[in-house]
Protein backbone atom coordinates (compact mmCIF):
# COMPACT_ATOMS: atom_id res chain seq x y z
CA UNK A 1 0.00 0.00 0.00
CA UNK A 2 1.23 3.32 -0.98
CA UNK A 3 0.03 6.35 1.31
CA UNK A 4 -0.01 10.04 0.19
CA UNK A 5 -1.05 12.37 3.07
CA UNK A 6 1.43 15.68 2.49
CA UNK A 7 -1.55 16.97 -0.24
CA UNK A 8 -4.38 15.40 -1.52
CA UNK A 9 -5.04 11.68 -0.16
CA UNK A 10 -4.07 9.56 -2.15
CA UNK A 11 -4.03 5.75 -0.60
CA UNK A 12 -3.32 3.36 -3.13
CA UNK A 13 -3.63 -0.39 -3.33
CA UNK A 14 -2.11 -2.32 -6.53
CA UNK A 15 -1.90 0.80 -7.89
CA UNK A 16 -5.54 1.17 -7.50
CA UNK A 17 -7.02 4.05 -5.60
CA UNK A 18 -9.15 3.28 -2.39
CA UNK A 19 -10.21 6.73 -1.29
CA UNK A 20 -13.65 7.13 -1.39
CA UNK A 21 -15.46 10.37 -2.98
CA UNK A 22 -18.31 11.10 0.10
CA UNK A 23 -16.04 13.49 3.02
CA UNK A 24 -16.26 11.35 5.98
CA UNK A 25 -15.25 8.05 4.75
CA UNK A 26 -12.59 10.03 3.49
CA UNK A 27 -11.85 11.24 6.71
CA UNK A 28 -11.93 7.90 8.42
CA UNK A 29 -9.63 6.60 5.50
CA UNK A 30 -7.22 9.52 6.30
CA UNK A 31 -7.10 9.09 10.21
CA UNK A 32 -6.61 5.23 9.54
CA UNK A 33 -3.52 5.78 6.87
CA UNK A 34 -1.99 8.41 9.37
CA UNK A 35 -1.71 5.43 11.74
CA UNK A 36 -0.92 2.89 9.35
CA UNK A 37 -0.15 -0.32 10.96
CA UNK A 38 -1.31 0.91 14.57
CA UNK A 39 -4.94 0.02 16.02
CA UNK A 40 -7.26 3.96 15.76
CA UNK A 41 -9.67 3.45 18.70
CA UNK A 42 -13.53 3.92 17.73
CA UNK A 43 -13.68 6.52 20.28
CA UNK A 44 -10.51 8.48 18.78
CA UNK A 45 -12.38 8.05 15.37
CA UNK A 46 -15.99 9.52 16.22
CA UNK A 47 -14.00 11.88 17.98
CA UNK A 48 -12.95 12.99 14.55
CA UNK A 49 -16.32 12.46 12.84
CA UNK A 50 -18.33 14.49 15.06
CA UNK A 51 -16.21 16.15 17.25
CA UNK A 52 -18.11 16.42 21.00
CA UNK A 53 -21.54 15.73 19.62
CA UNK A 54 -21.77 12.12 18.04
CA UNK A 55 -25.21 11.24 16.52
CA UNK A 56 -26.92 8.11 18.58
CA UNK A 57 -25.88 6.03 15.39
CA UNK A 58 -22.37 6.92 15.34
CA UNK A 59 -20.53 3.63 15.86
CA UNK A 60 -22.99 2.13 13.10
CA UNK A 61 -22.29 5.04 10.76
CA UNK A 62 -19.00 4.44 11.68
CA UNK A 63 -19.09 0.48 10.76
CA UNK A 64 -21.11 1.54 7.41
CA UNK A 65 -18.10 3.73 6.30
CA UNK A 66 -14.94 1.08 7.17
CA UNK A 67 -17.72 -1.76 5.55
CA UNK A 68 -17.41 0.95 1.95
CA UNK A 69 -13.53 1.11 2.30
CA UNK A 70 -13.21 -3.02 2.37
CA UNK A 71 -15.16 -2.66 -0.52
CA UNK A 72 -13.11 -0.25 -2.35
CA UNK A 73 -9.75 -2.45 -0.97
CA UNK A 74 -11.47 -5.79 -2.08
CA UNK A 75 -11.57 -4.15 -5.87
CA UNK A 76 -8.09 -3.29 -5.93
CA UNK A 77 -7.23 -6.44 -4.58
CA UNK A 78 -9.14 -8.25 -7.59
CA UNK A 79 -7.49 -5.93 -9.67
CA UNK A 80 -3.70 -7.12 -8.37
CA UNK A 81 -4.53 -10.97 -8.17
CA UNK A 82 -3.85 -13.85 -10.15
CA UNK A 83 -6.74 -15.08 -12.51
CA UNK A 84 -7.84 -18.03 -11.40
CA UNK A 85 -5.63 -17.46 -8.30
CA UNK A 86 -6.89 -17.13 -4.44
CA UNK A 87 -5.55 -12.73 -3.41
CA UNK A 88 -2.54 -12.89 -1.01
CA UNK A 89 -4.70 -10.80 1.07
CA UNK A 90 -8.59 -10.17 1.84
CA UNK A 91 -10.38 -6.55 2.46
CA UNK A 92 -10.30 -7.80 6.37
CA UNK A 93 -6.63 -8.19 6.34
CA UNK A 94 -5.66 -4.50 4.94
CA UNK A 95 -8.73 -3.09 7.15
CA UNK A 96 -8.24 -5.26 10.38
CA UNK A 97 -11.13 -5.05 13.12
CA UNK A 98 -9.69 -5.31 16.26
CA UNK A 99 -10.60 -5.07 20.09
CA UNK A 100 -11.18 -1.60 20.38
CA UNK A 101 -10.35 -0.31 17.19
CA UNK A 102 -9.19 -0.74 13.50
CA UNK A 103 -6.05 -1.19 11.75
CA UNK A 104 -4.46 -0.77 8.04
CA UNK A 105 -2.01 -2.82 7.31
CA UNK A 106 0.34 -0.98 4.69
CA UNK A 107 2.01 -3.75 3.62
CA UNK A 108 5.16 -2.90 3.84
CA UNK A 109 4.03 -0.29 1.57
CA UNK A 110 5.54 3.63 2.09
CA UNK A 111 3.97 6.84 3.85
CA UNK A 112 5.03 10.39 2.41
CA UNK A 113 4.46 11.70 6.39
CA UNK A 114 6.70 9.28 7.58
CA UNK A 115 9.45 9.60 4.49
CA UNK A 116 9.15 13.17 5.31
CA UNK A 117 10.20 12.74 9.05
CA UNK A 118 12.96 10.25 8.57
CA UNK A 119 14.73 12.64 5.82
CA UNK A 120 13.88 15.51 7.95
CA UNK A 121 15.85 13.91 11.09
CA UNK A 122 18.85 12.78 8.73
CA UNK A 123 18.99 16.03 7.38
CA UNK A 124 19.14 17.73 11.13
CA UNK A 125 21.93 15.28 11.87
CA UNK A 126 23.78 16.31 8.80
CA UNK A 127 23.53 20.15 9.69
CA UNK A 128 24.67 18.65 13.37
CA UNK A 129 27.54 16.98 11.74
CA UNK A 130 28.47 20.16 9.22
CA UNK A 131 27.59 18.50 6.51
CA UNK A 132 25.97 20.96 4.43
CA UNK A 133 25.76 19.92 1.28
CA UNK A 134 24.13 17.15 2.60
CA UNK A 135 21.77 18.35 4.85
CA UNK A 136 20.80 20.73 2.14
CA UNK A 137 19.81 18.01 -0.25
CA UNK A 138 18.94 15.95 1.98
CA UNK A 139 16.19 18.24 3.33
CA UNK A 140 15.32 19.44 -0.10
CA UNK A 141 14.33 15.56 -0.54
CA UNK A 142 12.23 15.98 2.04
CA UNK A 143 10.46 19.21 1.54
CA UNK A 144 9.77 17.67 -2.23
CA UNK A 145 7.54 14.90 -1.19
CA UNK A 146 5.06 17.72 -0.06
CA UNK A 147 1.86 18.59 -3.56
CA UNK A 148 0.19 20.95 -0.80
CA UNK A 149 -1.13 21.21 2.36
CA UNK A 150 -1.40 18.06 4.61
CA UNK A 151 -5.16 16.45 4.08
CA UNK A 152 -5.94 19.14 1.40
CA UNK A 153 -8.88 17.36 0.46
CA UNK A 154 -10.54 16.11 3.69
CA UNK A 155 -12.14 17.55 6.30
CA UNK A 156 -10.03 17.52 9.40
CA UNK A 157 -11.47 17.01 13.09
CA UNK A 158 -9.52 17.05 16.17
CA UNK A 159 -6.85 14.37 15.15
CA UNK A 160 -6.25 15.36 11.56
CA UNK A 161 -6.16 19.12 12.05
CA UNK A 162 -3.63 18.97 15.42
CA UNK A 163 -1.57 16.82 12.59
CA UNK A 164 -1.82 19.19 10.17
CA UNK A 165 -0.49 21.67 12.26
CA UNK A 166 2.59 19.48 13.08
CA UNK A 167 3.33 18.78 9.62
CA UNK A 168 2.96 22.18 8.88
CA UNK A 169 5.52 23.93 11.78
CA UNK A 170 8.42 20.76 11.20
CA UNK A 171 7.89 21.49 7.42
CA UNK A 172 8.60 25.00 7.54
CA UNK A 173 11.42 23.88 10.48
CA UNK A 174 12.91 21.53 7.19
CA UNK A 175 12.55 24.50 5.30
CA UNK A 176 14.55 26.87 7.59
CA UNK A 177 17.47 24.57 7.96
CA UNK A 178 17.53 23.80 4.05
CA UNK A 179 17.71 27.61 3.85
CA UNK A 180 20.38 28.07 6.40
CA UNK A 181 22.43 25.42 5.03
CA UNK A 182 22.55 27.25 1.39
CA UNK A 183 23.41 30.56 2.97
CA UNK A 184 26.38 29.11 4.50
CA UNK A 185 27.22 27.45 0.76
CA UNK A 186 27.25 30.48 -0.59
CA UNK A 187 24.10 30.33 -2.64
CA UNK A 188 23.02 33.79 -1.59
CA UNK A 189 21.89 34.54 -5.15
CA UNK A 190 20.16 31.40 -5.93
CA UNK A 191 17.73 31.99 -2.45
CA UNK A 192 16.50 35.36 -3.38
CA UNK A 193 13.24 34.59 -5.50
CA UNK A 194 11.98 31.69 -2.90
CA UNK A 195 12.83 34.30 -0.20
CA UNK A 196 10.36 36.59 -1.90
CA UNK A 197 8.15 34.39 -2.37
CA UNK A 198 8.01 33.03 1.36
CA UNK A 199 8.67 36.28 3.04
CA UNK A 200 5.51 37.63 1.18
CA UNK A 201 3.67 34.30 2.10
CA UNK A 202 4.65 34.35 5.92
CA UNK A 203 5.11 38.14 6.41
CA UNK A 204 5.55 38.21 10.20
CA UNK A 205 8.03 35.50 10.33
CA UNK A 206 11.15 36.72 11.68
CA UNK A 207 13.54 33.98 10.86
CA UNK A 208 12.39 33.84 6.99
CA UNK A 209 13.21 37.42 7.07
CA UNK A 210 16.30 37.51 8.67
CA UNK A 211 17.91 35.21 5.76
CA UNK A 212 16.26 37.22 3.16
CA UNK A 213 17.81 40.07 4.45
CA UNK A 214 21.37 38.03 4.72
CA UNK A 215 20.89 36.42 1.35
CA UNK A 216 19.92 40.44 -0.30
CA UNK A 217 23.50 41.46 1.73
CA UNK A 218 26.09 38.82 0.84
CA UNK A 219 23.93 39.25 -2.95
CA UNK A 220 25.33 43.33 -2.45
CA UNK A 221 22.13 44.49 -2.12
CA UNK A 222 22.16 45.80 1.02
CA UNK A 223 19.45 48.72 0.60
CA UNK A 224 16.86 46.38 -0.15
CA UNK A 225 18.15 44.06 3.07
CA UNK A 226 17.28 47.25 5.25
CA UNK A 227 13.78 47.78 3.10
CA UNK A 228 12.78 44.20 3.96
CA UNK A 229 13.39 44.65 7.28
CA UNK A 230 11.61 48.24 7.76
CA UNK A 231 8.35 46.50 6.06
CA UNK A 232 8.44 43.36 8.53
CA UNK A 233 8.86 46.18 11.51
CA UNK A 234 5.89 48.22 9.88
CA UNK A 235 3.80 44.92 10.18
CA UNK A 236 4.58 43.91 13.64
CA UNK A 237 4.46 47.00 15.14
CA UNK A 238 0.69 47.85 13.23
CA UNK A 239 -0.92 44.67 13.48
CA UNK A 240 0.71 42.51 17.04
CA UNK A 241 1.80 46.20 18.34
CA UNK A 242 5.21 44.45 19.01
CA UNK A 243 8.90 45.67 17.96
CA UNK A 244 11.08 43.10 15.98
CA UNK A 245 13.49 40.87 18.42
CA UNK A 246 16.68 41.54 19.76
CA UNK A 247 18.30 39.30 17.46
CA UNK A 248 16.44 40.81 14.37
CA UNK A 249 17.23 44.77 15.34
CA UNK A 250 21.17 43.47 15.71
CA UNK A 251 21.26 41.98 12.52
CA UNK A 252 19.76 45.25 10.96
CA UNK A 253 22.38 46.97 12.52
CA UNK A 254 25.45 45.33 11.54
CA UNK A 255 24.38 45.45 8.34
CA UNK A 256 23.54 49.32 8.40
CA UNK A 257 27.61 49.52 9.99
CA UNK A 258 28.83 47.14 7.66
CA UNK A 259 31.96 48.49 5.83
CA UNK A 260 32.12 47.67 1.57
CA UNK A 261 34.84 44.95 2.45
CA UNK A 262 33.93 40.99 1.43
CA UNK A 263 31.92 40.06 4.13
CA UNK A 264 32.76 36.45 4.42
CA UNK A 265 30.92 33.16 4.62
CA UNK A 266 27.16 33.62 5.85
CA UNK A 267 26.82 33.14 9.69
CA UNK A 268 25.36 29.85 11.59
CA UNK A 269 21.41 29.98 12.25
CA UNK A 270 22.23 31.10 15.92
CA UNK A 271 24.82 33.43 14.61
CA UNK A 272 22.06 35.59 12.17
CA UNK A 273 22.70 38.66 13.72
CA UNK A 274 26.07 38.85 13.64
CA UNK A 275 27.12 40.32 10.36
CA UNK A 276 30.57 40.98 9.79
Amino acid sequence: MDIGLLGALNVRENGASIAPTAPKPRQVLALLALHADQVVSVPTLIEELWAGTPPRSARTTLQTYVLQLRELIAAALRRGADPGGAAARSAKDVLETLPGGYLLAAGGGGSDIREFDRLREQGGRAMDDGNLAGASGTLRQALDLWSGPPFADVPTGVHLGTEARRLEESRLFALDQRIEADLRLGRHRELLAELTVLTSRHPSHENLHAQFMLALYRSGRRGEALLAYQRLRTLLVRDLGLEPSARLRRLQQSILTATAENPGPPPHHDELARVP
